[in-house]
């Protein structure tokens, strides 16, 4: 363990120190990739597993999930294959997948090569996801990462815990269910449509989520990846629901999407230039999956309105992807594994283009530019 931080060190403790830096150094990236620790936060499209640990219908440790992992078994993960943050890690050279913070195996040292907080249904807004019972909304994710920051300067001191954490790299895929589990969920959305018009939801979520990214800047997060609500119109299960669309993407829930991402650049523009050191970068995930759905047969793909893994209904989109459900033998073919997320191959093609991507897709740095930058 690294010594607590000495307001007036002595010539031995700075060489204790600097030792226990170039350890965390080592350990937390790989030899020639500069891939520092990362730290995840978001929903099931990056849910690594965190939801096996608590009581929710929200999971997806059955089969066929996971029919494409390692040993072809589920893992907690709301695909056939790997999430877009495994695939990020994997490219950048990351040794391993991040682990879920809720497993009792992230413990110790393993939490220095970064932690995932995500969990399927979770929100923004802390009422998302309800109809799922046990769900860790955001503020749960944040409170969760100050436990771990709080260890890890338990266990190394501050100097060099805050070292790895404001190097390390954070991001944050929020916002679909706050659309998809609350403001269109038929349960809720009568009354709360019927008193809050889409501007008012909208500025809502905004407003928290500015509390929320900021709380993450004074725990040291500095390298931040927001990612903003994808086409969730495009979807199987809103095809499905919204039969009078036809052959298209259900509109009124894309013009939602729209309509926050507008307001979500704006806010993360507003935190970069106003909180110092900081560097904020916005992943336009819309404009990455309208692109492969709109042109989804020159993306390699030969399905991208209908679901993988599905139990009925025309896209596949009415039940969600369980035991008793049927898959497609290449899932290479299709954007999406299920009613709700995307398949291994989309998510390759989405993790590439937020890593190397240019200012359509991912602005002002693309992720190898901010981790090396």
């Amino acid at each position: 363990m690294c010594p607590p931080h000495e307001r007036r060190p002595s010539a031995a403790a700075h060489f204790v120190l600097l030792a226990c830096l170039a350890v965390l150094a080592r350990t937390t990236r790989v030899a020639g990739a500069g891939m520092p620790a990362a730290f995840i936060f978001g929903d099931s499209l990056v849910d690594a597993g965190n939801n096996n640990y608590i009581v929710s219908l929200s999971r997806a440790n059955y089969p066929p999930n996971g029919i494409d992992f390692i040993d072809h078994q589920p893992t907690g993960r709301y695909t056939n294959g790997r999430t877009i943050v495994d695939i990020l890690g994997q490219e950048m050279g990351l040794g391993g997948f991040v682990p879920p913070y809720m497993s009792p195996n992230t413990t110790g040292d393993a939490v220095m090569r970064g932690v995932n907080y995500a969990s399927g249904g979770g929100g923004i807004l802390n009422q998302t996801g309800s109809i799922f019972g046990g769900r860790l909304n955001l503020d749960a994710q944040i409170d969760n990462y100050a436990n771990s920051r709080h260890d890890l300067i338990a266990r190394h001191g501050e100097v060099a815990a805050v070292s790895l954490l404001r190097g390390a790299l954070f991001s944050v895929t929020m916002g679909s269910n706050d659309f998809l589990n609350n403001y269109l969920t038929p349960i809720f959305s009568v009354p709360e449509r019927a008193t809050t018009p889409p501007t008012a939801f909208i500025a809502a979520m905004i407003a928290k989520y500015r509390q929320q990214l900021t709380r993450q800047y004074l725990l040291d997060a500095r390298k931040i990846v927001v990612a903003n609500v994808g086409p969730i119109g495009c979807i199987p299960y809103q095809r499905e629901t919204n039969p009078s669309a036809g052959a298209a993407c259900a509109a009124f829930p894309n013009q939602l999407a729209q309509s926050f991402n507008r307001r979500l650049r704006a806010l993360v523009n507003e935190l970069g230039a106003a909180l110092p050191g900081s560097r904020f970068v916005y992943a336009d995930v819309y404009h990455i999956v309208s692109d492969i759905i709109a042109n989804y047969r020159s993306h390699g793909f030969e399905v991208a309105d209908s679901a993988c893994c599905y139990a009925g209904g025309r896209f596949g989109g009415l039940v969600p992807c369980g035991p008793t459900s049927r898959y497609c033998a290449d899932r290479s073919k299709y954007v999406f594994w299920d009613p709700y997320h995307p398949s291994d191959a989309a998510n390759v093609l989405i993790a590439r283009r937020i890593l190397d991507g240019g200012p359509a897709d991912i602005s002002p740095a693309n992720v190898r530019q901010l981790i090396m930058g």
